[in-house]
């Protein structure tokens, strides 16, 4: 460890006074260095105490995190509270787990009926005795006349109750689809589908593309992080408080699954999230960081004015990004209302990625700068460059061009802001005809075996076998329960099931496909004209009312997120009109996002061009997850600009140098890391599966709409038309909040 505590002192006094007055001219009263100057400047003169507590958090994490594919879960997609799952509860418990997640097994024969086929009946042996050696099987039922039998007798359906839970029975699927595979012969095909194994062809080809896609952006990645770092070292900045961040996120997960299951999901966008904030905060503190090295005419190997500029930077841009994690948080913990397993676990994940890259930001990084000082420009790219621009920091001449944007959109506000008004407008329209619902079974690819099963039932038993539903009803009230079940429009056939500790179980066939409105519709009416206390439940019951739980909990989660957003920025900036404003435009950017969604993926425009089959519809989870995410991170582009704006105010009270400095410098943090994280989300646009293309699409389109448009017009036009007005405080407000200043 360097410095001592004098030198410590001087350098925080220096910082406190830097920050205060930039010109070094003192003309203001010196304020005491905050709380974050002097971390700081403690973290720049301990870089080993630092790096030995990373090192024992990393590995006391990193010992969990190589376990984190096999153990988590790959279920989930369900809401707790509803019918469906108390109806799967019940017959796990007094069924022999008979219910949506038992595995389902098709059987084939080409050359005729199976009873008397004796290679179809060995072959129905054979996969009943891989289903019984698995112990998260309870029991195997054959294919039984007139039920799973079809009429022609060519086609049959073992099912294979669960012992297990869902998740468990996700994974049995997944172990067995293969050996089930081989157990046919060339006349005689088994195939498993059912819901369980629907979930984990979804996860295996997503899981695919998506890493495959991860793969792809990182060449990208790192080509723009050099270029808008300018130099190795530097770009190597974000990549260290990725790292960190998902090997603690990675270890939490598998910690955290202990206690209850965490989907599979949960990792891949934990990773998402760390490079991107990873690319975030280090870019909006490497800039602030050169600047003030800059500014103190920084030589190699000298450590005073490293320290100083890391406490400099870390009082102003380290507790922007200290707040600017706390709404990412805040907009991420929304996703929690959502009564879903699955949804809570992958928001749980990124929350957990988010908390790593703060604490690695607010302490690792500053570590690093005050040892590295000026040597964060070594291994420089070399561009062609004159000498006088050789001379300035890294950034400086993209700086001045934006720079020379604010004073464009200061002079011309009214056309800037009616044409980017026109832009989101544009953009955000469609989304009045947006339509949501769960996925079909085109959610997987063609060649996997659910899928392939699932049109084998179709074709054998009708389009609504499939989706069967599974009704519970009071034994007492069984008779009753059918007559209401063969009165509705919607039901082809209806096959009575047994009795178990008061309950009936009865199977009942709609006439339309699992995931069209019309079963929706059919499961409505039933639950309305059966017995009180019957329950209706099966996979197409899940869906449904998973899909209804999203839809239905969407405006609220959105009502929360717009809420505790003003929150954090009132508390930030005190300014209850700029606050306003962060949201409002960042709600546009959002709706317009959604708006281009429902061309793409619900209309089908440029679907040839990216590969895909439109379902009709956008899928149930898009809006309100994807929603979050999106509004998380352009609210962090709104706190680096608004932060940077209210920064330049504090110290020199002139509407016009807060606007125009601000787009300067905050505009190249938030045009670098929207460019790197552009191109990411494409990488997974142009993948296979249909679920990384609307997440990549959505994303992109999100961050290209809130940085170009949004951050970089509507809001310097929002300053400048309201001037002193943007900074206004009320006195009643004055009393309530905290004073953050981010000049010091």
């Amino acid at each position: 460890m360097s410095g001592s505590a004098p030198s410590l002192g001087r350098s925080l006094a220096a910082a406190g006074h830097d920050v205060a007055h930039g010109s070094g001219q003192d003309t203001t009263p010196r304020r005491h260095p905050g709380s974050m100057a002097r971390l700081g400047a403690w973290t720049a003169t301990h870089l080993r105490a630092v790096l030995l507590a990373w090192a024992a958090v990393v590995v006391a994490f990193g010992f969990f995190a190589p376990r984190v594919q096999s153990a988590l879960a790959g279920a989930g997609w369900q809401d707790s509270t509803s019918q469906s799952v108390a109806a799967r509860n019940v017959i796990q418990r007094d069924f022999k787990g008979l219910g949506a997640s038992a595995l389902q097994v098709v059987v084939v024969d080409r050359r005729g009926p199976i009873p008397s086929d004796p290679a179809a009946r060995a072959v129905i042996a054979k996969v009943t005795s891989l289903l019984r050696s698995d112990r998260r099987v309870s029991v195997v039922e054959g294919p039984q006349p007139g039920a799973s039998l079809s009429p022609d007798g060519r086609t049959g359906i073992i099912t294979a109750g669960s012992a297990a839970g869902p998740n468990g029975m996700v994974q049995a699927a997944e172990h067995l689809a293969g050996p089930i595979s081989r157990s046919g012969t060339p006349t005689v095909t088994a195939t498993l589908t059912g819901d369980s194994a629907l979930w984990a062809n979804f996860n295996s080809a997503n899981h695919s593309a998506m890493m495959r896609s991860e793969m792809l952006s990182w060449p990208v990645t790192l080509a723009i992080l050099a270029v808008a770092f300018g130099s190795l070292v530097a770009a190597g900045l974000p990549l260290m408080l990725t790292m960190a961040g998902l090997l603690v996120a990675a270890g939490a997960l598998v910690l955290a699954n202990e206690i209850a299951p965490v989907s599979i999901w949960a990792l891949n966008f934990a990773l998402m999230f760390a490079l991107a904030l990873g690319i975030d905060y280090a870019l909006f503190l490497v800039v602030r960081f050169r600047a003030a090295l800059h500014r103190r005419g920084a030589r190699p190997g000298d450590r005073t004015a490293a320290v100083e500029a890391v406490a400099e930077t870390m009082a102003t841009a380290g507790k922007a990004v200290a707040f600017s994690a706390v709404t990412v948080l805040a907009s991420l913990a929304a996703i929690l209302l959502v009564p879903s397993p699955a949804f809570r676990s992958m928001a749980l994940g990124i929350m957990l990625a988010v908390i790593a890259v703060l604490a690695a930001t607010l302490t690792l990084l500053p570590a690093v700068l005050g040892r590295l000082g000026t040597r964060i420009d070594s291994g420089r790219i070399r561009v062609r460059r004159s000498a006088e621009h050789r001379q300035k920091p890294h950034g400086h001449r993209l700086e001045q061009r934006l720079h020379g944007w604010g004073r464009l959109l200061w002079r011309h506000p009214a056309v800037a802001s009616l044409a980017a008004l026109a832009v989101l407008g544009l953009a955000a329209y469609p989304v009045l005809g947006l339509r949501t619902s769960m996925p079909s079974i085109t959610i997987v690819p063609p060649s996997a075996n659910a899928r392939i099963g699932y049109d084998q039932v179709v074709g054998a038993f009708g389009p609504g076998a499939p989706g069967t539903l599974q009704v519970l009803v009071p034994a007492a009230e069984q008779q009753r329960a059918l007559v209401a079940i063969g009165r509705d429009k919607g039901v082809a056939a209806t096959i009575p099931g047994p009795t178990s500790h008061g309950w009936t179980l009865d199977q009942v066939v709609p006439t339309t496909g699992p995931s069209t409105p019309a079963t929706g519709a059919t499961i409505d009416r039933l639950r309305r004209q059966l017995p009180p206390g019957s329950l209706v439940g099966g996979a197409a019951a899940e869906n449904y009312d998973l899909q209804q739980a999203l839809v239905s909990r969407t405006p609220l989660v959105f009502g929360v997120l717009a809420g505790m957003g003003f929150v954090v920025l009132l508390v930030a900036l005190g300014a209850p009109l700029v606050a306003l404003a962060g949201v409002v435009v960042t709600a546009l950017s959002v709706a317009g996002a959604f708006g281009v969604a429902r061309l793409i993926f619900q209309d089908g425009h440029l679907s040839g061009l990216l590969g895909f089959t439109p379902q009709g519809f956008v899928d149930a989870w898009g809006p309100l997850f994807f929603g979050a995410m999106v509004f998380g991170v352009a609210m962090d582009y709104t706190l680096f600009l608004l932060s940077a704006a209210k920064e330049r105010y504090e110290t020199h009270p002139d509407p016009e140098h807060a606007m125009t400095g601000s787009v300067g410098t905050s505009g190249r943090v938030v045009l670098s890391a929207a460019a790197v994280m552009i191109a990411v989300f494409l990488t997974f646009a142009l993948s296979g599966p249909l679920a990384p293309k609307e997440m990549g699409v959505i994303l992109a389109v999100a961050v290209f709409l809130d940085a170009f448009v949004a951050r970089l017009v509507l809001l310097p036009v929002v300053l400048r038309l309201a001037r002193h007005h943007a900074w206004y405080r009320p006195a009643w407000l004055d009393r309530v909040l905290p004073r953050v200043h981010f000049a010091h």
